[in-house]
């Protein structure tokens, strides 16, 4: 005989004991005896239930007082001592319960599947439970922490559950679960239908995952679904993403495989974050430098030396423009427009927030009926998006503050003002004639046109 078998015998035989010195018939005893085993083993199993989670919790908190084991720490704060624990009690009862019923097969084979589905279900919550500590682990890990892992942790939960659905039913029915596995292909398409989400989700994590497309803290934009900010959480079936204007936007993750996003997370991760801004400067003020205008744009410090070089290059007859032997930036002293460019390059390569071993320069692009586009292109080496913005509005404002001095002008459209200031209203031009004048055209010069 089986220990177990003993204890139960034993107990079934101290109740009997009992009811018998209470005076009770032995006709009342047999009929009350098994319902108070049946409550008592109830009671005896929860009991131990309850004494394994408190030695497991007193054992693993002093593991924790002398190390710092991460999965431990992780399965207290879920709470999933406690739910382990409770696999006990239907464990216990399912072992003792053939004596509370004998003579009532009926009767013990209900009591059974109500214990053995009891158990299927405790045993689902305690591994998704150990999974989602498990997965806390893995996600705060350094390598893993940004990774779409709590996608597979929760793909992980879904066919857990699924499998256990699947016994909860075979036990009702009293089938074998192989059996109604074998059975689903009938099925297949339904759930397909019912999980198509969850399997687009998976998959599309899997691709994300495997071609290192997306992590959590990334700043990604997706102009098709409004979404512009920084990633937020990766889930089965949703991406969070936080937008700068604090916004909460959620897509699925398929979206990110099947449509096209832009990922940042190169620039955060490169030595600075890129400026490409332009000015389109009016052609008709580009001019040649004259030995009178060198001379007075010496007064700038920037310029000083290198127009002394420049000039004894061409004295030399050895002009370098481009990859000067001297150490000279790129830049001419033929036009007005070719110093600029030069004394642009020597600003930006002193600037103390500009990169100066990532791409560098000041370029003109294709000509426009406005005008000639001349652009700074560099990279700030601070990349947080209020100081980038600070430092690429001081470099443009002193662009177009230095313009002047160069005899150069941005275009732009005039206004009322310009023309007022100008003269030219007072000279009795019809409107129409005024398209395509330049607004920083001087008075005298637009009454000499007038005139014309």
């Amino acid at each position: 005989m089986k220990e177990t078998d003993k204890f139960a015998a034993t107990l079934l035989h101290w109740i009997k004991d009992i009811l018998n010195t209470f005076g009770m018939s032995k006709e009342m005893t047999n009929k009350l005896d098994e319902m108070i085993y049946l409550i008592l083993i109830l009671i005896i199993a929860f009991v131990i239930g309850k004494l394994v989670h408190l030695i497991a919790v007193t054992f693993t908190r002093k593991i924790l007082k002398f190390r710092n084991v991460k999965i431990l720490s992780s399965l207290i704060e879920y709470n999933a001592l406690r739910k382990l624990s409770w696999i006990v009690p239907p464990l216990i009862v399912i072992a003792l319960l053939p004596f509370a019923f004998v003579g009532k097969p009926d009767v013990l084979n209900i009591a059974e599947k109500i214990a053995w589905i009891y158990f299927v279900v405790v045993l689902i919550l305690s591994v998704n439970v150990v999974l989602s500590s498990v997965g806390k682990v893995i996600l705060n890990k350094g390598e893993l922490h940004d990774r779409p892992m709590k996608g597979f942790i929760q793909i992980l939960q879904v066919l857990f559950s699924f499998i256990g659905i699947i016994v909860i039913i075979s036990i009702l029915i009293d089938k074998s679960p192989f059996n109604l596995i074998t059975g689903l292909g009938a099925f297949a398409a339904v759930l397909m239908l019912i999980f198509k989400d969850s399997i687009l989700g998976f998959v599309a994590g899997v691709l994300l995952s495997q071609n290192d497309m997306i992590h959590i803290g990334d700043w990604i934009e997706m102009d098709s679904a409004g979404v512009n900010g920084v990633v937020m959480d990766i889930s089965l079936n949703i991406v969070k993403v936080q937008n700068f204007d604090n916004t909460i936007v959620t897509i699925p993750p398929y979206s990110l495989v099947s449509s096209s996003f832009i990922n940042w997370r190169g620039m955060t991760e490169s030595g600075g974050r890129r400026i490409m801004r332009a000015y389109t400067i009016a052609t008709d003020n580009i001019e040649q430098c004259t030995p009178e205008y060198l001379e007075s744009m010496k007064q700038i410090d920037l310029l000083k030396d290198y127009i002394t070089q420049k000039q004894q290059e061409a004295a030399d007859g050895k002009v370098e423009n481009t990859a000067n032997s001297h150490g000279l930036v790129n830049g001419t002293i033929e036009t007005n427009l070719g110093l600029f460019r030069a004394y642009m390059t020597m600003y930006l390569l002193k600037h103390p927030w500009v990169n100066k071993e990532l791409t560098l320069m000041v370029r003109t692009l294709e000509p426009t009926p406005n005008g000639l586009p001349l652009q700074i292109y560099c990279f700030s080496a601070n990349k947080d998006w209020v100081s980038y913005e600070s430092i690429q509005a001081e470099i443009m404002e002193h662009f177009a503050s230095m313009l002047p001095k160069f005899g150069l002008y941005a275009f732009q459209n005039a206004s009322a003002r310009d023309y007022i200031n100008s003269g030219i209203l007072e000279s009795g031009v019809p409107p129409e004639d005024l398209y395509g004048l330049p607004w920083h055209i001087k008075k005298k010069d637009s009454v000499k046109s007038a005139d014309k």
